[in-house]
């Protein structure tokens, strides 16, 4: 309020109003209060009415025209979105990559049943019965590999002589009188089945191999070799069959007129996306499903065979018959392909993981291999990927032989000799296959710097012994030997162990890491660590000189 001098006083709007009553030196009167708070409540009320009108629609339209903000204030935030956008970018280059390496791997494990493993047990056999030639120079008769290959033979005779008793034709005929949704549950069902037995499965061929080459001055804590030999004969010859009615329905959808089934069938491919990406996942819980999703990619690529080689077989081989079935084959592996990319996709996403996780993977799996191809390997690469990604080579190579040896006649000279190329064809590329995976293998574990822990036992600690004696036990099997070159490296002597010393195991332990080594180092002096360094890298290239990446073939 301003006072110019002369006149009545005058308002910032030029307008006179009355002065608020001068309170008087003594008590204000009842009369004075009540005329000074009708004065500020009308003064209040005029600025009330004024910044009403001050809030016009023009006003507020073009404020929200105008208005301005700024992202960098929060540059965290939109960095953070952006890097997410450019993981689900990544995710489905380097999801290929690891599926392509791990189905490479079943291949290896799945062709070993058909190529090496007959000549392993033709050579388990020639020891055998030559044995008495030689005498018992040892105290086993047959080494535990080759007791576990001629277990894997006669158990792959006798479920294929048993897979003759299953009549696929009437399967196939009672499978196709089912209605639709009928056959859509027995399907769930049998996917259901397939993963549960798949993981008991494994732990009774191991049991199985275990007790047929535990030594046998132990105590005996076992049923016997024999029950454990039925146990696995049994569950190869039912997950066989159940493998079989999946190759069935799988038929019958192929050959259903309307395709309603095939489709439902593949709609229950992006069921599979609600149930997995809602839920939260660590990176080992990812690791396990990356392994199952590659165990059954590589399994329905099998049964898709299947289907064909009975489709041909109907059809009497007639070519043209197998483009009416390409567009449904690519359509299944389309979308076979299309729900694991936007599954991981959607789970990387929610979880906070980078895309660099499936390259830690794969060299986890290559760890896996070039770990079992070491001269004290532990176990078959085999049943190594059998135990890291749940895929049994045994089952599906006795429905494919059964298969295969139904759909096929094998008449005549020239027949015979056409399998006698092709088994050699099949060993060709397995052989191939082998050298390229192995190469690939050391180099993944190479980058991955995985070759200490690779070639550095892992000492199992004894009650009632501490570590450090156990260090020292191992240190003392050590060797130092000199090349041509003068060279000098430490290399293990294997050394025949007792029951009352410590066991050296060289375990992999790729399940508590999936990455490069841990940070933590040991109290060990410098020179030390450089002979380690370079006996590790010596290790490997001895393992890496069959392969392509260790530039000579022997």
């Amino acid at each position: 309020r301003q006072d110019s001098g002369r006149g009545e006083p005058k308002t910032l709007w030029g307008s006179s109003e009355p002065r608020p009553p001068a309170a008087g030196s003594g008590q204000p009167s009842p009369q004075q209060r009540t005329e000074t708070l009708g004065f500020y409540e009308s003064d209040r009320g005029r600025k009330k009415k004024r910044s009403l009108s001050d809030l016009s629609l023009l006003r507020f339209i073009s404020a929200e025209l105008t208005r301005g903000y700024f992202l960098e204030h929060n540059e965290a935030k939109y960095t953070e979105r952006r890097e997410r956008v450019y993981t689900c970018m990544r995710i489905p280059k380097e999801l290929e990559k690891l599926m392509f390496f791990g189905i490479f791997l079943c291949l290896d494990a799945f062709l070993y049943v058909f190529t090496l493993l007959p000549l392993r047990v033709l050579l388990a056999m020639f020891r055998f019965i030559t044995l008495p030639c030689y005498g018992l120079r040892d105290r086993r008769l047959l080494q535990p590999a080759q007791v576990c290959d001629m277990l894997k033979g006669v158990i792959l005779v006798i479920c294929y002589f048993m897979m003759h008793y299953v009549d696929y034709s009437m399967m196939y005929h009672l499978i196709r009188g089912q209605s639709v949704i009928k056959l859509y549950i027995i399907y769930n069902m049998l996917e259901v089945a397939d993963r549960l037995i798949s993981s008991f499965g494994q732990d009774i061929l191991d049991a199985l191999y275990w007790t047929a080459t535990e030594p046998k001055e132990r105590k005996r804590a076992h049923i016997g070799v024999i029950p454990h030999f039925f146990m696995a004969v049994l569950y190869v010859f039912l997950h066989a069959i159940l493998i079989m009615v999946q190759a069935t329905t799988l038929n019958v959808a192929f050959n259903s007129h309307n395709k309603s089934l095939l489709t439902i069938m593949m709609s229950n491919n992006f069921v599979e996306i609600k149930g997995s990406v809602f839920k939260k996942f660590e990176k080992n819980n990812l690791f396990q499903m990356s392994n199952s999703d590659i165990k059954e990619r590589f399994t329905n690529y099998v049964l898709l065979l299947i289907v064909c080689l009975r489709n041909m077989e109907q059809f009497s081989w007639n070519p043209d018959h197998l483009w009416v079935l390409f567009p449904d084959v690519c359509m299944v592996v389309a979308s076979e392909i299309a729900v694991d990319i936007v599954k991981h996709a959607f789970i990387t996403k929610f979880n906070d993981i980078t895309a660099d996780v499936y390259s830690e993977y794969r060299a986890s799996l290559a760890f896996d291999l070039v770990s079992s191809r070491q001269k004290n390997a532990y176990t078959d690469y085999s049943d190594s990927v059998s135990r890291r990604m749940g895929f049994i080579p045994l089952p599906l190579a006795v429905l494919l032989i059964r298969v295969v040896t139904s759909s096929i006649k094998v008449q005549g000279v020239l027949a015979y000799v056409c399998v006698v190329l092709f088994y050699c064809g099949l060993i060709s590329l397995k052989v191939l296959n082998s050298i390229v995976l192995l190469g690939k293998s050391c180099q993944y574990v190479k980058e991955a710097k995985m070759e200490e822990k690779l070639f550095n036992p892992i000492l199992t600690t004894t009650p009632g012994k501490p570590a450090g004696k156990q260090q020292g036990t191992f240190k003392s099997t050590q060797g130092i030997s000199t090349d041509e070159n003068g060279s000098t490296s430490v290399t293990n002597q294997p050394v025949h162990q007792k029951e009352n010393m410590p066991s050296l195991l060289v375990t992999s332990n790729s399940d508590q890491f999936l990455t490069t080594p841990d940070g933590e180092e040991k109290d060990i002096t410098q020179d030390s660590s450089e002979l380690k360094h370079r006996s590790a890298k010596k290790d490997l290239l001895e393992i890496d000189r069959f392969t392509i990446c260790g530039n000579r073939i022997d």
